[in-house]
Order: structure tokens, then sequence, then C-alpha cells
């Protein structure tokens, strides 16, 4: 494992008005290091997404996970982001305020403009799945219980993606059809439902099977990524 150095970040908004904080770890060095965009779920920038940012950094990587809720109302940022998931998936300005972050995260001297993925959790799912359709240059995308992008053959333009669900949620039944358009389309993928799994069993952890669901998902995604990140040309 690499030792890591970590800093609270300013990413400037999409529209110019204002700026999300963010946080920010990678390896000690110059680098350049492949990237690597955290999404995080409802519960914001909370302690979980900053360990989740440093354990992917402690792997080599320049992780920077954005507090989408930052300096700005919660409820005005919350209404947003479900408006995007729900009305205006592919084009809706949360997913602007994440290519924002992409770009913040290419133009960081550290980082390697050509080996950034994303990961999501919950909310940060959906915004990951959309990502891996619109975000030109993102070369793959993992996903944790994140609803589907709309239309769902839209995906026929996505990066690699990798998902992990629980078979006990309203996501179960979206990993399935996603997995079916991945098939379809010659999409490089990797999706796993985790039998007595729940919602959130990533950060949760409540029980013995949603413990080895959790660490199965994290030696899949490092397998993924380092495939088809790390390893990109």
């Amino acid at each position: 494992m690499s030792q890591i150095e970590s800093s609270v970040v300013s990413v400037e908004r999409a529209n110019g008005k204002g700026s999300m904080d963010a946080y920010l770890a990678k390896p000690e060095g110059a680098g350049p290091f492949p990237g690597m965009i955290v999404i995080h779920e409802v519960f914001g920038l909370n302690d979980n997404i900053r360990q989740i940012t440093s354990e992917f950094a402690e792997q080599g990587y320049a992780a920077l996970a954005v507090d989408l809720f930052s300096n700005r109302s919660r409820a005005l940022c919350m209404m947003q982001i479900f408006y995007g998931i729900m009305f205006r998936p592919l084009n809706n300005s949360t997913l602007d305020e994440l290519n924002s972050t992409f770009d913040f995260l290419k133009q960081t001297s550290s980082v390697d403009a050509n080996r950034i993925g994303v990961v999501g959790f919950c909310m940060g799912g959906a915004y990951a799945l959309q990502m891996a359709v619109t975000t030109k240059g993102m070369k793959a995308a993992s996903v944790f219980y994140g609803a589907n992008p709309r239309p769902l053959d839209a995906v026929a333009q996505a990066c690699p993606v990798m998902g992990s669900y629980p078979d006990k949620d309203f996501t179960t039944q979206a990993a399935r059809e996603l997995e079916t358009k991945l098939e379809n389309y010659g999409i490089s993928h990797d999706i796993k439902i985790y039998e007595n799994t729940q919602h959130s069993f990533y950060s949760q952890q409540r029980t013995p099977f949603e413990v080895e669901a959790s660490k199965d998902a994290w030696q899949r995604m490092l397998k993924f990524f380092g495939e088809h990140v790390v390893g990109a040309s």
C-alpha cells in the first residue's frame, strides 16, 4: 500500500456560481497517478466516503470525493439531484457539477488525465452510471445499488461498467436489466447481485453476509479498475 497525503480542495461549480468542497487523497509523490472520482450517497461527504477515498489512494489512485451539498442549501441540492435521476437523467445540473469535478481532476498535475474512473453509491451510483454514458474520456465506472439511466439503451455509449447490488432491494431488477443491455451492446462489464444483502450493504455492513459481500466487491472493483483504468492506454 502507498503512503498517502490528503487535503480539502475547492471545485468550481459548473455554472461558475460558487464552489464545492472536496476531499482529495493521493499517494505521496509527484505521480502522475490514475484518478478516481468517488460520489457519495444521500448522507453526503461523510467519514465513510472519506475512508473509501483514502483506500483508493492507498491503492495508488489520486481519488477525489466532492461534496455535492457544500456551500449551498442542502434541500435545494437534494431536489436537483433527484430531479436529475427521476426526470432528466443524462442531462441535468448535478451531472454538470460532476463533470466539473472530472475536469478538476484531469487538470490536477499529479493525475494522469487519460486514466480516470468513477465509483458511486446509491444516489451516487446513479450518477456514476450517467457519467459512464456521457463523460468523454471516462475509462470505467463502478455502481453500487444505483438507478439506471434512461433510456437504458444509452448504455450503448458507456465505458466499461461494474455493478454490485443487493438481492433484496429496489435496484435488484435494475441490475438484471443493466446487465442484459451491456451484454447486448458488447460493453465490458461485471455485474453481481449479492445474496442476503440489503441496500447500502457496502457502507453499513450490518451482517456477516454484508461484510463478506463488501470484501468481495472491493476486490472485484480493484481488479476491474486495474484492467480498465490503471491499464488503460
